[in-house]
């Protein structure tokens, strides 16, 4: 088989460690001895060995002079495991496969010219762009200083998220809400505004069959004009961090002090337009958050898709009209002049769930 090939297989590993593995990347490793598969792995969680460890223990003496394939440079330095391209040469191997270079400047191609020093032969850049795909959150972090965003929203077939009088429960079908908890599950963080948390009370929590996994929860309130009793607020899980919210600088300190005792409140610029969501992001950066999933409401979803700093949109959209009227945009900002101004899917990918459809795609912008 051919190095893409089996690279495709390093990256389909890979993608088993899902929502496990923040804040290192994802990350799947085959060994090859004479076109013969003799170990594989892939990272589980932070903490626990490599891809390339456990590829190599499985692959044991039949590791020495084959190839290893991997989706992501292998390391050059001590954290919680030992430097994977140390074990690489003891293992003996011939030849090093990577996809792309680690964006991590602990990494920024050590583990690459540490393995040619070693007179391993080396050869990157293959199924590259799938690579930077999987793991694009961690690139994001690393390269840009900022999580990845993703918007997410349910609308009817005629681009609406609510109802004339604001109900948006069960837009879509059981297939939908399940996927969108898969969803939650991928990102570090959801995020919403003030106002789907007065009109639904969500809990924004990640709710699968036999997963138990914690996410932050992120409210945009400029007034933090919210419930204390709100459920964002209850503690389901003694390790969940508290709900961070965000508030117009300014806010009165009244209003902060109650929510102190479970939340964590930050004062953020705020403008006529809104807040300002590149400093959210740099916040949500510092406190270890690599991607954020954007659910709503159609303010806060257009005030992201207005900032420039959407890199994926998830859409989900029912077999139901809802009709104009009062009923909520997917999108609540100014309509743009004629088409051509507008944003658009790149890359999307469409798929259907029950009574349901979902889009997936990149963003590009007008």
């Amino acid at each position: 088989m051919s190095d893409r090939t089996w690279m495709a297989q390093a990256l389909a590993l890979a993608a088993l460690g899902e929502g496990t593995t923040r804040p290192n990347p994802l990350v799947g490793c085959v060994v090859v001895c004479d076109g013969v598969l003799v170990g594989r792995g892939f990272h589980r969680a932070a903490g626990e060995p490599h891809a390339e460890a456990l590829a190599l223990e499985q692959a044991g003496a039949r590791a020495r002079g084959a190839t290893l394939y991997v989706n992501l440079e292998p390391c050059a330095h001590h954290g919680r495991t030992g430097p994977c391209s140390a074990a690489i040469v003891r293992a003996g191997i011939g030849r090093v496969v990577a996809a792309i270079v680690d964006p991590n400047p602990l990494v920024d191609g050590r583990g690459l010219k540490a393995l040619r020093a070693a007179g391993i032969a080396v050869t990157d850049g293959v199924l590259a762009s799938e690579a930077r795909a999987l793991n694009a959150p961690f690139f994001s972090t690393h390269l840009r200083g900022r999580p990845s965003v993703t918007l997410k929203a349910a609308q009817s077939l005629d681009g609406r998220i609510a109802a004339a009088l604001g109900h948006s429960t069960w837009v879509t079908g059981e297939a939908s809400r399940r996927y969108a908890h898969r969803l939650r599950f991928r990102h570090d963080a959801v995020l919403v505004g003030a106002g789907t948390v007065r009109r639904d009370d969500p809990r924004l929590t990640v709710r699968l069959p036999g997963v138990d996994a914690v996410r932050r929860r992120v409210v945009l309130a400029p007034r933090l004009a919210l419930d204390p009793a709100a459920k964002v607020f209850l503690r389901e899980s003694p390790g969940a961090p508290p709900t961070r919210i965000y508030v117009a600088a300014g806010c009165e300190e009244a209003e902060v002090a109650r929510f102190h005792e479970f939340a964590e409140v930050v004062p953020v610029a705020h403008f006529a337009t809104g807040f300002d969501l590149a400093a959210v992001l740099s916040d949500l950066h510092r406190v270890g958050v690599q991607s954020v999933l954007v659910e709503g409401g159609g303010k806060t979803l257009g005030a992201f898709l207005s900032s420039g700093l959407v890199d994926d949109v998830v859409l989900f959209v029912s077999g139901r009209f809802f009709g104009a009227g009062d009923a909520t945009p997917v999108v609540d900002v100014p309509a743009v002049a004629e088409p051509g101004k507008a944003w658009r899917f790149a890359r999307s990918a469409m798929i259907p769930l029950g009574q349901d459809v979902v889009f997936v795609g990149r963003l590009e912008a007008p």
